[in-house]
């Protein structure tokens, strides 16, 4: 066997034993398949909060951002219109009782939760190691929702991250989205989460 022919069978051996490979596409499905969707305007916007290990496992293999207070929120965007729409300046919100949490950038999650302090209470001078960080995963960013442009007849999705628990009668609210021909911004989107 050649070398290169060893290399990738080791390749794919790693793969396999580890799960989730990082170039694996997260693949949620079409806007309508979700139950909480809006549609105004031949937009159509569906969400789905991501907290349980079963959901998450999809999306982020075994890290649970949920459990270090981080809720992921997957945003699905289905643009059934005639227009391209610029997403590159909409602003995403968790909205509850009139508060409103902003989505933290996918950039500045690790840093949400910091790893453990190494413990200097020991009187002997042994190393010790530093907790690792469990929200330094490849996963959040790549999963991250980037679409800055919408075409007509296309879609786009990836999650939004939220420092806050997830609670009934909440919403996820959506501005900033304009036409791109035009600069006309449509109207502000509130999808209600039914659970």
């Amino acid at each position: 066997m050649s070398r290169l022919v060893k290399i990738l069978f080791l390749s794919l051996s790693i793969v396999a034993l580890y799960g989730v490979d990082k170039d694996t596409p997260f693949k949620p499905g079409p806007a309508s398949s979700f139950a909480d969707k809006l549609t105004v305007d031949k937009l159509t916007i569906a969400v789905e909060p991501y907290m349980s290990d079963d959901k998450t496992r999809e999306a982020f293999g075994k890290l649970n951002p949920y459990e270090y207070g981080i809720l992921p929120v997957l945003v699905v965007m289905q643009n059934d219109g005639d227009k391209p729409l610029r997403l590159d300046r909409m602003k995403v919100e968790y909205a509850y009782r009139g508060e409103r949490i902003e989505a933290t950038p996918a950039a500045d999650v690790p840093f949400t939760h910091a790893p453990k302090r190494p413990n200097v209470s020991n009187p002997l001078p042994f190393p010790r190691r530093a907790g690792k960080n469990p929200l330094q995963k490849f996963e959040i960013e790549a999963r991250s929702f980037a679409a800055k442009m919408l075409l007509p007849g296309q879609s786009a999705s990836g999650f939004f991250y939220f420092q806050t628990g997830h609670r009934s009668g909440s919403s996820l609210y959506l501005a900033g989205i304009y036409e791109a021909a035009t600069n006309k911004e449509l109207f502000f989107f509130e999808v209600p989460f039914s659970r």
